[in-house]
């Protein structure tokens, strides 16, 4: 497991890239799947990594709580390699309750990781949404300060920046590179 922090090339103000991609429900989803919510939280995520399976809770209580932003995890890990990725396995974690995000998205190809410059899982990505209508990158980085999968975190940086953009403010905190386990590439 190689511990990888994020640098993406998205900058705050541009427009979320768009996708097409499966979901562990059968569906197909887009960006305008989430066109109802304020805002959109997009997370590289997968199901074997300890970072992300710590973060599993917090992204639940987020989607639950939060009427106005949708939950979005994508799972880009190359699941010939990683199984425990595989679309079944997301099915699975989903079933059983585990995960419980507004859309638990399948990037079986990897192009939307790499669109959105992702390196790491979770590798969190929050979207407000702009006057025009599409979706603006409000903040990349950190969900919380726990920088391991067992610590407990004290400040829950994602929560702050949701709760700026519901109350229509800017999001005023410092882009600290996400970590946790790289992204498993197929072309690697």
């Amino acid at each position: 497991m190689a511990l990888e922090e994020s640098d993406t090339d998205l900058k705050a103000g541009e427009t979320a890239p768009d996708f097409e991609l499966e979901a562990s429900d059968g569906e197909t989803y887009t960006l305008e799947s989430f066109e109802d919510a304020e805002a959109l939280l997009i997370v590289f995520t997968c199901n074997h990594c300890p970072y992300a399976k710590a973060k599993f809770d917090l992204l639940n209580d987020i989607a639950a709580e939060y009427d106005d932003v949708s939950v979005v995890g994508i799972n880009p890990n190359d699941a010939e390699e990683y199984p425990d990725d595989s679309l079944e396995s997301m099915r699975e974690y989903v079933d059983a309750g585990e995960i419980e995000y507004d859309a638990y998205l399948r990037d079986a190809d990897q192009s939307v990781a790499k669109s959105y410059g992702a390196v790491c899982t979770p590798d969190p990505f929050l979207f407000r949404r702009g006057e025009d209508g599409d979706f603006k990158l409000a903040y990349q980085g950190r969900l919380d300060d726990a920088l391991n999968p067992e610590d407990e975190p004290s400040r829950i940086h994602v929560r702050e920046a949701i709760d700026s953009i519901l109350a229509g403010e800017a999001v005023d905190l410092e882009w600290r590179p996400s970590q946790g386990c790289s992204i498993k590439w197929t072309d690697d």
